[in-house]
């Protein structure tokens, strides 16, 4: 698989089969995204990776947490920016409705979209979990840094035959996931990202996820 296919088959996958995910893979996978660029080659994240009953203790902790604070808890940094509009805010709620509309949840189906919603703390199926985090006095270009390595690590799992789904709903607990984790306060906890191998028959991982035109969001001067 070349880059260019890589891209093009990387998407958000919210089912996945239950195959196990060889430490080997991963570890060669990580390895050589670490070769993603980072300003003055700092190089500013870090991660710990869960599978087996290390992530299914972390899940049912998690699970817990949510049933009694549904809204969130010691939130570290806001997911999305207040003020959200325009565009923007018009491409989250299309995807949302889209993916909702995929599998047959209306618009006033509250249970059903909060069921959804915690099949997150599942990790959608997945095997495996990578939970990333940085020094807190870490910066907005650092945070740069944190997703192009995500992004190496996406495209990477795509030329393993793997798949992913970033997950920023995690830091709804971002102070407890640093205690399960033991992370110190001297980081910040950034996202998880579920890893595994896609279930290609799921109507979750084929509704379409347009993206806008360049010309919505590039100019070209000079040429």
């Amino acid at each position: 698989m070349n880059v260019s296919e890589a891209v093009a088959t990387r998407r958000s996958v919210r089912q996945f089969k239950p195959d196990a995910v060889s430490l080997e893979t991963i570890r060669d996978i990580l390895t050589k995204a670490q070769r993603s660029p980072s300003g003055g080659n700092t190089q500013p994240w870090n991660a710990i990776v869960l599978t087996g009953e290390p992530l299914a203790d972390l899940t049912a902790k998690i699970k817990a947490k949510a049933a009694t604070a549904p809204a969130g808890e010691g939130m570290e940094y806001p997911i999305y920016p207040e003020g959200l509009e325009g565009r923007y805010e018009t491409q989250r709620r299309a995807v949302g409705e889209a993916m909702f509309g995929a599998l047959g949840i209306g618009r006033e189906d509250g249970a059903g979209r909060m069921k959804q919603m915690m099949a997150n703390w599942d990790s959608f199926g997945a095997p495996v979990q990578i939970f990333t985090y940085c020094r807190t006095y870490m910066g907005q270009p650092q945070w740069s840094d944190m997703g192009m390595w995500l992004q190496t690590v996406m495209l990477l799992l795509r030329e393993a035959g793997l798949d992913s789904c970033p997950q920023e709903i995690w830091a709804m607990y971002g102070t407890y996931m640093r205690e399960l984790l033991g992370i110190g306060d001297e980081f910040i906890f950034f996202t998880g990202m579920a890893v595994g191998y896609r279930d290609p028959d799921a109507p979750i991982n084929n509704f379409a996820v347009p993206r806008v035109s360049i010309d919505d969001a590039i100019q070209f001067r000079g040429f």
